[in-house]
C-alpha cells in the first residue's frame, strides 16, 4: 500500500467506515465485497486502544491479564519490541470476550488472524467506495490519539505516554499540535484598543 500521510477519522467517518465494512457492499465496478466482522472489530478496538494494527492482528485475549478490579493488556509492541502495558477498560474486555465467544476463538488463539495487508486492501476498498482519502489503519490510531488530547485538556504527556512515543516533539508531529496551539495563542493573544 503506498505511503500516504494519514489522517484522525471524524466520527461521522468512523462510523460510516465500520458500518460500510459490516453490511458489505458493491462497487462501481460490480464487484461484491462481503461484509468483514473481523475487521470491523479489529478496527473498533484499534480505535479504542491506540494499537498498532500490527499489535492488533495478533491480539489474544489472554494477552489480557485480571488483575484485582481491572484488566490489563500486556504484550510487546511488533514494531519498537517495547514492552506495553496498560489498563483495558471493561467495556472493552467484555467486547472482546463476546466477539471470542460468538466467533469460537480460544484464549491463546489470535483474535484476528488475518494480515496487516489484508485489513489494509479492505480498508481500502472501502474508503475509495465512501469517497474518502488520506485514510489508513493508522488513521484509527490517529484517531485515538486526538481524542485524548482533546478530552484531557491538550496533555501531550498522557498521549506520549499512551502511545509509548520516545519524545513529546514525536507525538506533537504525531498529532499536528503545534500549528493548533500556534493558532491558539494568537488568538488569545489580540489586544486591540477600544
Amino acid at each position: 500500500m503506498a505511503n500516504i500521510k494519514t489522517r484522525a477519522l471524524t466520527e461521522e467517518e468512523y462510523s460510516l467506515i465500520i458500518k460500510t465494512i459490516r453490511e458489505g457492499f458493491l462497487t462501481k465496478d460490480n464487484i461484491k465485497v462481503r461484509p468483514n466482522e473481523r475487521i470491523a472489530v479489529a478496527l473498533t478496538i484499534q480505535l479504542n486502544l491506540g494499537l498498532r494494527i500490527g499489535d492488533i492482528v495478533n491480539l489474544r485475549l489472554s494477552d489480557i491479564v485480571k488483575d484485582g478490579s481491572r484488566y490489563r493488556l500486556e504484550i510487546k509492541e511488533q514494531k519498537t519490541g517495547k514492552k506495553r502495558e496498560f489498563t483495558v477498560p471493561q467495556e472493552i474486555y467484555s467486547y472482546l470476550q463476546s466477539y471470542a465467544l460468538d466467533n469460537s476463538i480460544g484464549p491463546k488463539q489470535k483474535l484476528f488472524d488475518i494480515t496487516v495487508r489484508a485489513v489494509q486492501k479492505h480498508l481500502k476498498l472501502v474508503t475509495d467506495y465512501l469517497g474518502l482519502e488520506n485514510i489508513g489503519t493508522h488513521s484509527f490510531r490517529k484517531t485515538f490519539a486526538v481524542s485524548i488530547y482533546n478530552n484531557n485538556n491538550y496533555n501531550v504527556e498522557l498521549v506520549r505516554q499512551l502511545l509509548q512515543h520516545s519524545t513529546v516533539a514525536v507525538t506533537q508531529h504525531y498529532l499536528s499540535v503545534q500549528q493548533r496551539e500556534v493558532e491558539d495563542a494568537l488568538a488569545k493573544h489580540i489586544k486591540l484598543p477600544s
